[in-house]
């Protein structure tokens, strides 16, 4: 039983590495280090084990993949590497469609070629775009509005098409905002380059190197005026992708499951919780809305309650200490500001 993991050396991935070693699966790890840490690997290995194999390489580099084929015998697939800012898409949205289109390409062609049955992928909420209801259930049309959300909303296409097709069953997990860290404090969110999201963006505004948080917006029809989010704990969506990766998925070929806590928490309630975690302020700026930005977001999860028996177990504050126990015992944990 052995899973390969495409990007497990970054947040999300990394947590599921541990997570499925926690449940008794071998994993070898492919990650180009585009924007993950060579020195978290050294903390996966102890949280795991010494011998766990980690490749440096592309997951669009069909070679590099068979290879790795060649020598492991894996009974399944999953799929993290990707580029994930909304902002960036925007900015280069030609190398976030090469990018997060080859790599899925070529680990679905690989995956049909050698035989390999469950696929299970990272996808996002931002596929939805703007919902016409809350909350957003997987039945919501897809919508997506930045180049980033197109790029996952194909990616699952062609993968949904491929598992019609052929032998293989794939998982879609459409997660919302990956929040917090390991308990054990060793691996976290710590991308090479400084990314928008919310959270890391609170985080250093509270340690110092960022001088204020810049909120995008306070003009939304919502209940401060500031945007809402799902955020869940990034340990409930590791579990979450073990949990997928064991669903009998009856007679469906593919399947996509709403990832987040149910919960929508606003820009201000989240800075006023990061506050009382840390016990220090955080100044903010109210600046304009971003594109590909919307006012609300927040998950109906009761699919993945229902068949995947997985639903979010830590609440805001969990998330919030964890990340901020993560970042602050690490003077260079933190995107560079």
């Amino acid at each position: 039983m052995t899973t390969l993991v495409s990007g497990g050396a970054g947040y999300v991935g990394s947590h599921t590495v541990a997570a499925l070693h926690e449940a008794g699966r071998d994993v070898v790890v492919l990650d180009d280090f585009s924007n993950a840490r060579r020195d978290a690997v050294g903390e996966l290995r102890r949280l795991t084990t010494p011998d766990l194999v980690v490749i440096e390489g592309d997951a669009a580099d069909r070679t590099a993949v068979r290879q790795l084929c060649d020598e492991h015998d894996f009974d399944s697939i999953m799929h993290f590497a990707a580029h994930k800012s909304v902002p960036e898409s925007f900015a280069d949205p030609l190398r976030y469609y090469r990018n997060n289109f080859l790599s899925t390409l070529s680990l679905a062609e690989i995956a049909v070629e050698r035989g390999i049955d469950r696929f299970v992928f990272s996808s996002s909420a931002a596929v939805y775009g703007t919902p016409d209801q809350l909350p957003v259930s997987e039945e919501t049309p897809p919508a997506p509005q930045s180049p980033y959300g197109t790029t996952k909303l194909m990616c699952e296409r062609i993968l949904a098409d491929t598992a019609a097709s052929s032998d293989l069953r794939v998982v879609i997990l459409r997660y919302f905002n990956p929040v917090g860290a390991h308990p054990s404090g060793r691996i976290g969110e710590q991308p090479i380059t400084a990314g928008q999201n919310l959270v890391p963006a609170v985080m250093r505004a509270a340690l110092g190197p960022l001088s204020r948080l810049q909120v995008f917006g306070n003009d939304y029809d919502t209940r401060d005026g500031t945007a809402v989010r799902d955020f869940v704990h990034v340990t409930d969506l590791a579990e979450g992708h073990v949990a997928a990766l064991q669903a009998d998925l009856g007679t469906h070929r593919s399947r996509v499951f709403n990832l987040g806590t149910g919960a929508g928490t606003t820009v201000l309630e989240l800075v006023a919780a990061t506050e009382a975690v840390t016990g220090r302020p955080i100044p903010c700026e109210i600046v304009g809305r971003r594109p590909g930005d919307i006012a609300e977001s927040w998950a109906d999860c009761r699919r993945a309650a229902d068949e995947l028996g997985w639903c979010a177990q830590r609440d805001l504050r969990q998330m919030l200490a964890d990340h901020w126990r993560f970042v602050s015992c690490r003077a260079d944990a933190s995107p560079p500001s």
